[in-house]
């Protein structure tokens, strides 16, 4: 795991930083507050609040016109199953509750309006990434060969755009098949049942906003352009990137994404105290203020593409 996306180990870091200004305790507060307090009150009702809206939304939309469902998809499901998208990711670190499986059933219903199941096998995946951050063949956040060798203009890196929620989902179960278990059963049938629900009351319409919602809020985005941003390198030298934008207020603040990598047990709502308290190990680091702009940097800049990312051998012991 890299410090500051530069490819410092931890164990690496001057002991300066963490001890000599009282870095250590600073950033166990910071821990302590995020985690002191279970979401019960605030977080997990948040949450709550983003999935009935959302379904409610669904199941308004059973009789509107195509073109209805499209914009309102684009314009407003798009930011609540991206929000929702993002509070899996912070529950797949088990942020929200100090017992894993409460953190996986809220996962599981946070992953309801996205109409298809993800939050249990994206935990999966992810904590690789986090452990083999940049391992070829590992760490399936990396972009396949064949996806460097096709996509390498302007036209078909806007299709990889719009369609990088497809490359996310069917690149880990073909270069890295893993069996399902029994959480991605139960992820699978309450997720089923939910969509066999919304179309037998109310709707193919309803369902489909759902998916739309998803697929649309996924592509081009401005909430999608973190997937660019967080590890494409558009500085040489630079594996990470931070965005310090108003969409964190909507994202659960993964835009804080050197902070996040580096203090991954941090809630997200806590990582602008990580950058308050060590000013002096990310202020020096490229970063952004637009998602947006990200996306169009990477569409248009010929040097840079699916293969703008660092790579490493695995060891044997991995």
């Amino acid at each position: 795991m890299g410090w500051g996306g530069r490819g410092t180990q931890l164990e690496e870091i001057p002991r300066g930083f963490l001890f000599s200004w009282g870095g250590m305790e600073a950033l166990e507060l910071a821990g302590r507050e995020g985690r002191a307090r279970p979401w019960g009150e605030t977080r997990d009702s948040q949450i709550s609040a983003v999935v009935l809206l959302q379904l409610w939304t669904a199941t308004s939309l059973n009789n509107a016109g195509w073109l209805k469902i499209l914009v309102i998809a684009y314009f407003f499901g798009s930011f609540l199953n991206h929000n929702l998208f993002l509070a899996i990711h912070e529950l797949s670190h088990n942020l929200a509750f100090s017992k894993p499986v409460y953190n996986r059933w809220l996962g599981i219903f946070a992953n309801l309006p996205i109409g298809v199941p993800m939050s249990v096998t994206f935990q999966k995946y992810h904590l690789e990434h986090h452990r083999f951050q940049g391992v070829d063949g590992i760490d399936m956040d990396i972009p396949s060969e064949t996806e460097a060798q096709l996509v390498t203009n302007v036209v078909t890196k806007s299709i990889w755009v719009v369609l990088q929620l497809f490359f996310y989902a069917l690149r880990p179960v073909l270069l890295k098949p893993k069996p399902p278990g029994w959480w991605e059963l139960v992820n699978f049938v309450i997720q089923i049942a939910l969509d066999a629900a919304m179309v037998h009351f109310w709707s193919w319409k309803s369902f489909a906003y759902l998916i739309l919602s998803t697929f649309v809020g996924g592509g081009m985005h401005p909430m999608a352009g973190h997937f660019i941003s967080e590890h494409y390198v558009f500085k040489p030298e630079q594996e990470t990137y931070s965005y310090y934008g108003p969409l964190n207020l909507l994202t659960w603040s993964v835009g804080y994404h050197n902070e996040h990598h580096d203090f991954p047990r941090i809630p997200g709502t806590k990582l602008h105290k990580v950058k308050q308290i060590a000013p002096e190990y990310y202020d020096s680091l490229e970063s952004y203020k637009s998602w947006s702009q990200v996306i169009y940097m990477y569409i248009m800049d010929r040097m840079v593409g699916p293969f703008s990312r660092i790579k490493r051998k695995a060891k044997k012991s991995e």
